[in-house]
């Protein structure tokens, strides 16, 4: 029988100890995914990023242990183009202008041949739940479960009833997997319940926790309210905002929500330490668009994005700058990075921390954030747009190209410029001819689209 000399073991045990500090996540377990998505909630409407009037202690300490992003982007400025971007890691302009803007239609959803995260991480053995807002598809079969989520509780449609769970057409609108099953409580609280649930239950196997809250999209309506919506009413009109048809000023239950959600933020932070997984779970913080500062109707103070020009709706930053936070103790260091990224760069990330990078069929327009979350290094020079209906924006390193219906080009400088006040497309006309004609390029590959004019 060989006999190994203890030096060689000893030499062998430590080259496998030194290999361990820097190699990636353990084979046998790779990291948890939490993704944290806030509807509406606007660049500066937590402590993190500048606000001092509401309170978000929780979100603050996020930012403080983790990597915060100066440079976040929303694939869309509204809620089902960057839930579309963000699942498949693709431009949601790919599947049609039904998801560059709000997916309204009943029998509308994400395509079954669209690869989620959720189905990609199956095949490492991931086990996936979704808790909140997923207006990808209103019913059955277009619902999570028809896309790799193992579990669901939340709404279908765009918006409702914090508290009755009542949606715009006066539904029942709060799912369990596929069939309805209404339960009391308002949506940030359940929504962070069954999110905790699922933690404990699946805390000794990989998981990706989809966390879409509802909150802070109107109605505005805060804990302590009571539900307004009924079933079989109609609340298409300025009913839809609830209790402000008099006060136009929703910001007193705005901070409510944001501060609600907060808390949320805090018990899933302390779920994932309590259970043990902090150094194994990695955690994104971020909103599906930016807020909304005025609204229809004379509705005003509800959002703020900071010194960002526009709001919810438009390609201005005000509509697709959001705030981001990476969180991952002890694999990423605590800091801030001002990287051009955006919503559908963590669908490739995931796939490489998971071992899953070589799935090269799927086409992704994303690209993975690992070397920037783990080792800090840049993310390489790219060209991003964004298209809702007749508003279009490129974005090529500090410059961005902004164009409005059939309005002349507008050209800025963001680095010098982030309030986009300074048109420059006079002064650089040669640069902003370039980018318009990336941008109709990028139109033209945008099947089944057609490029506009």
């Amino acid at each position: 029988m060989n006999r190994i000399s203890p030096l060689i073991l000893l030499a062998a045990c430590a080259a496998l100890a030194l290999a361990g500090c820097f190699a990636e996540p353990d084979a046998e377990r790779p990291p948890n995914y939490i993704v944290i998505l806030i509807d509406d909630l606007g660049y500066g409407d937590t402590g993190a990023y500048g606000n001092t009037r509401i309170l978000t202690p929780h979100i603050d300490q996020l930012a403080r242990e983790g990597l915060r992003f100066t440079d976040f982007h929303s694939n869309g400025p509204m809620c089902t183009p960057t839930r579309a971007a963000l699942l498949t890691g693709r431009y949601q302009n790919r599947l049609g202008r039904d998801f560059e803007s709000p997916l309204g239609a009943d029998d509308k959803g994400l395509p079954p041949d669209e690869v989620t995260i959720a189905e990609a991480l199956s095949e490492a053995g991931y086990v996936s739940g979704a808790f909140g807002k997923w207006h990808l598809g209103r019913f059955p079969p277009h619902l999570p479960t028809s896309h790799g989520f193992q579990e669901f509780w939340g709404l279908g449609s765009g918006d409702g009833d914090h508290h009755s769970h009542i949606d715009r057409s006066g539904r029942k609108d709060w799912w369990r997997n596929d069939r309805i099953e209404m339960e009391k409580g308002y949506s940030v609280d359940l929504i962070t319940e069954h999110s905790v649930e699922f933690i404990e239950h699946n805390k000794d196997r990989p998981f990706f926790l989809y966390v879409p809250h509802l909150a802070i999209h109107f109605p505005w309506q805060g804990p302590g309210d009571e539900g307004y919506r009924i079933e079989g009413e109609d609340y298409h009109n300025l009913t839809k905002l609830g209790y402000f048809q008099e006060d136009k000023n929703p910001g007193g239950k705005v901070k409510e929500m944001v501060e609600a959600i907060d808390g949320s933020v805090g018990r899933i932070v302390e779920a994932v330490r309590t259970n043990g997984l902090a150094e194994n779970t990695l955690i994104v913080f971020t909103s599906d668009n930016g807020g909304y500062l005025t609204y229809e109707g004379g509705y005003h103070n509800i959002s703020s994005n900071g010194p960002l020009r526009g709001q919810k709706t438009e390609v201005y930053e005000g509509g697709i700058r959001v705030p981001a936070i990476a969180w991952w103790p002890g694999r990423i260091k605590p800091g801030v990075v001002d990287d051009l990224t955006a919503s559908f760069d963590l669908f490739p990330t995931f796939l490489e921390l998971a071992g899953l990078g070589e799935r090269v069929d799927l086409k992704l327009d994303g690209v993975s954030l690992t070397r920037l979350l783990l080792e800090g290094e840049s993310v390489p020079d790219r060209t991003l747009f964004w298209r809702m209906r007749d508003r279009r924006a490129v974005r090529q390193g500090p410059w961005k190209l902004v164009v409005i219906g059939e309005a002349d080009p507008e050209l800025y400088n963001l680095a010098d410029d982030i309030g986009e006040s300074s048109d420059l497309s006079a002064s650089r006309p040669e640069l902003a001819g370039r980018l318009l004609t990336d941008l109709h390029s990028w139109e033209s590959e945008m099947e089944p689209n057609t490029v506009t004019p």
